[in-house]
């Protein structure tokens, strides 16, 4: 698949990725490319999320390819129950928080857990990383194994966002664009 063939959904997470975090950029770019708005970035409510991205899918009109940082994986991957999944070509996942560290954030809502341990209902690949402050790469692992998503390993990446030097993050592009000429 090519990018143009599908509605590309930019799924931020908690804080709702600012200007210069590479979904942003990301999604600057990409012609056909939709950032998912939530009403509150920094008090996340599970259900308004999760609706809103079910929205989004639903007002797409070509094949949805999901690109989703930290909670707004968790939000996605909770949302495809209200999407029916068939629409969802595709998923590109980066950078999910751990369960125990939801836990220690007052801000997000307690409904966003226990996470989801199904296998996705579409393609997907999760990305990872050993330094990564809201997650053990043995976290990441065991959902990308749990979700049935391709693991690609970022090495010491951080969270993956602009405060670990990932503004445009040129890697990551070249693995989602390999990730879509696989779907």
């Amino acid at each position: 698949m090519r990018s143009r063939d599908a509605d590309l959904l930019i799924i931020p997470g908690l804080g709702g990725s600012g200007p210069d975090h590479w979904q942003s950029r990301w999604g600057a770019k990409l012609p056909n490319a939709v950032r998912v708005e939530q009403a509150d970035w920094d008090r996340p409510v599970a259900a308004d999320w999760e609706a809103r991205i079910a929205e989004a899918v639903a007002r797409c009109e070509r094949p949805v390819v999901a690109v989703a940082h930290s909670l707004g994986v968790i939000a996605f991957v909770r949302a495809l129950a209200l999407t029916g999944g068939e629409r969802i070509a595709g998923a590109f996942l980066v950078a999910p928080p751990s369960e125990t560290t939801l836990i220690g954030i007052a801000e997000v809502d307690p409904a966003f857990r226990p996470y989801p341990t199904d296998p996705l209902t579409c393609r997907s690949l999760l990305v990872g990383s050993h330094d990564d402050p809201y997650s053990t790469i043995e976290e990441t692992a065991t959902l990308s194994a749990a979700w049935g998503s391709a693991f690609v390993d970022a090495g010491n990446a951080g969270h993956i966002n602009v405060e670990s030097g990932h503004g445009p993050w040129p890697e990551g592009l070249m693995t989602f664009g390999g990730f879509l000429s696989r779907l």
